[in-house]
């Protein structure tokens, strides 16, 4: 299906085993991973991997820390969801995890099994930043008025049979940050649930059904 993206998390750990160890949880739970040692390593992964969630140690035996990398990535990309993996005690991380909004604290000696590491990350995921919602025109119809206008506008495009790399080229965004668009307004307008009927075809009937033609 031409929305499904796996998310992709990156795993940045100066102890080698652990980051094995914890890479291969991630694998074995549907997530893609790419993993680093340090933080000057973790920027230049950044780019080309276009992860979805950071997962960090706080102390990395080296400047930046993994709480400098959590904040300097935070900038470039709001989306990003932050999950720090750290030996410090929680109550060290403070109220709002090493000052960011939305990470989410895990310590290491709490980690008894890989569903706690997976359900930290499914947690920050689920709370990351997104784009504020813009009030829905008063004739949308009710599940097209939940989107924002940056969603109406992806959608439209959709409903004129554009492709992704179409949508992207259009939108001056990676292909990645499109499929992420497309799968978050589908959830939001509850067309995945039936493995029989394409989402992207029910959105796109949503959307002519309340609009007319897509122009």
């Amino acid at each position: 299906m031409a929305s499904d993206w796996t998310r992709r998390v990156l795993v940045v750990e100066d102890q080698a085993a652990l980051r094995m160890l914890v890479c291969e949880l991630l694998e074995r739970h549907g997530f893609e991973t790419a993993a680093a040692a340090d933080a000057a390593t973790a920027t230049r992964l950044f780019t080309e991997f276009d992860p979805d969630a950071l997962l960090t140690d706080i102390d990395l035996g080296s400047r930046p820390s993994g709480a400098e990398l959590a904040a300097m990535l935070s900038e470039l990309a709001p989306h990003l969801a932050i999950v720090f993996l750290s030996s410090y005690p929680r109550a060290a991380a403070g109220a709002t995890a090493m000052g960011i909004a939305h990470a989410v604290f895990v310590s290491k000696q709490d980690l008894d099994s890989a569903d706690g590491l997976v359900s930290a990350l499914e947690q920050a995921l689920s709370t990351r930043r997104a784009p504020a919602a813009t009030p829905p025109a008063p004739d949308a119809r009710d599940g097209l008025g939940a989107l924002t206008r940056h969603q109406l506008e992806i959608l439209a495009m959709v409903a004129r049979g554009w492709s992704n790399e179409r949508i992207a080229e259009e939108t001056a965004s990676s292909v990645r940050a499109v499929e992420r668009s497309i799968s978050r307004l589908f959830d939001r307008l509850d067309v995945t649930g039936d493995p029989t009927v394409s989402p992207r075809v029910a959105a796109a009937a949503m959307y002519l059904a309340a609009f007319g033609p897509a122009r």
